[in-house]
């Protein structure tokens, strides 16, 4: 069976990809690398990491598809036997000129929806990008650049830094030891996850969420209505901001001063905001992005996704 966190998100593309809206893609995690001035890397070397490194971690040939007799959704790791021309995984090289260009090609790796199959397995894909022409001694200089892209549904933030890792090796040593049949598995956790007894996690939830209104959207302000015919991308934006010297002074010896986690007092002073922009709205919720299910030694080493996204519940008092 496929994980709880895969379920949810093979779930919500599907309610995403509407067949009357336009199609966009939410969970593409394209990584990009330029190489320092002076060094360069070969693309032969590259590719046998590459197949190395893909053939090390099942979830990076994984197909997710729903089995409508079990009525649930199993995942499968693809195996070389099942490609007719061998390949678990797509390596692309195009080529640009202008910063115009450039930026179109990092776009259509965010946003496009068609360079992933979930039902092939194919959801890893390493996309060279050439200035102005294809290199002929086989080599990328500082100007070219590496895409790895990657479906959410089979990786995490967390796994890069395994996938580098092993990469790292496979391309330094031109080998990529490990033992299939004793190392673990993402499919050897999704089995142990959904063996696990939820009651008392369910009992907990029931609780914290007694009487909270989670299909009442909050009554933020905005700057302009959104039309009818306007569909949700799903996608958020990042703002950053300067607070100044002194007042990140006192926000950390504030926290420190209390025993307070600078997480929690982060959250404390968003809940606050969140209340004063929704004129005195109390009972907020949140959700939030966790990454803390490699709760083994033998977990931190596998690609996959681990992440858990976990309602935070605050009831703010108005007249305190």
């Amino acid at each position: 069976p496929a994980s709880f966190a895969q379920a949810r998100i093979w779930l919500d593309e599907r309610i995403r990809f509407d067949p009357d809206k336009p199609p966009i893609a939410i969970y593409n995690m394209p990584f990009v690398y330029r190489l320092q001035p002076g060094h360069t890397l070969s693309i032969k070397q590259l590719h046998h990491a590459l197949h190395l490194t893909v053939d090390k971690h099942p979830s990076l040939h994984t197909s997710l598809h729903f089995d409508i007799q079990k009525n649930i959704l199993m995942q499968r790791v693809i195996t070389h036997e099942d490609k007719s021309n061998n390949n678990m995984f797509s390596i692309i090289e195009t080529i640009y000129e202008t910063d115009e260009e450039l930026n179109e090609i990092l776009h259509d790796e965010k946003r496009n929806p068609h360079l992933f199959d979930l039902a092939q397995g194919l959801v890893f894909q390493c996309h060279i990008v050439y200035y102005k022409q294809i290199s002929s001694n086989h080599l990328l200089s500082h100007k070219d650049l590496l895409i790895f892209n990657f479906h959410h549904a089979l990786f995490d933030f967390p796994s890069m830094n395994i996938f580098l890792h092993d990469l790292n090796e496979a391309y330094t040593t031109g080998q990529l030891l490990y033992n299939d049949n004793t190392n673990l598995r993402y499919l050897d956790y999704a089995i142990i996850e959904q063996q696990m007894s939820m009651t008392g996690a369910t009992m907990f939830w029931l609780d914290v969420l007694h009487d909270c209104k989670l299909d009442q959207p909050l009554s933020l302000p905005f700057d302009r209505y959104r039309l009818s015919n306007e569909f949700r991308t799903g996608r958020g934006t990042s703002i950053s901001f300067d607070f100044g010297q002194d007042l990140s002074h006192d926000f950390l010896i504030h926290a420190s001063s209390n025993n307070i986690s600078i997480q929690h007092l982060t959250f404390a002073i968003y809940f606050i905001f969140l209340f004063k922009s929704t004129n005195g709205q109390a009972d907020l919720c949140l959700a939030l992005n966790i990454n803390n299910n490699r709760y083994r030694d033998e977990l931190k080493s596998i690609i996959g996704l681990f992440e858990n996204v976990i309602p935070l519940r605050c009831q703010l008092d108005p007249h305190l």
